[in-house]
Formats: structure tokens, sequence, C-alpha cells
């Protein structure tokens, strides 16, 4: 019977290690899109900030689709 519960203790403390890496990811992604952005507004010299906000998008949905990829790996 301790054989059984083992493996499923094992799985939950590997889903809660990915689960709680998932928002450091998401701001990592978010971060450097963001920084890209402004990097592009500075070497363009634009005044509206649009790369900025267009890869900061962007930043935010590759981390959305990450994430959604991850959550697809969990076993319950």
């Amino acid at each position: 019977m301790d054989q059984q519960k083992h493996p499923k203790k094992k799985n939950n403390l590997k889903n809660v290690a990915m689960l709680s890496g998932i928002a450091f990811e998401m701001g990592a992604i978010i971060f450097l899109a963001a920084k890209g952005g402004i990097w592009l507004d500075e070497h363009y010299q634009t005044d509206k900030r649009i790369f900025t906000a267009f890869a900061t998008l962007i930043g935010v949905a590759i981390s959305i689709w990450v994430v959604l990829r991850q959550l697809k790996r969990i076993q319950y």
C-alpha cells in the first residue's frame, strides 16, 4: 500500500516545482520582450514607444503559449 502512495507524492512534488517555475518564466519572457522593445524604440528614435508596446504584447502571448504547453505536461 505504501508503494502506491509514494509515486503519487513524487508526481505532486514534480507538479508543484513545475508550477512554481511558471511565474518566473512568464516574468522573464515578458521582461526580455519589453527590454527588446525599448531597445528598438531607442535605436529607431520613436517618440510613441510603439515597439515597446508591440514587443510586450508579443511577450505576453508567447508566455501564455509556454504556460499552456507546460500545463499539458502535468500529470494528475
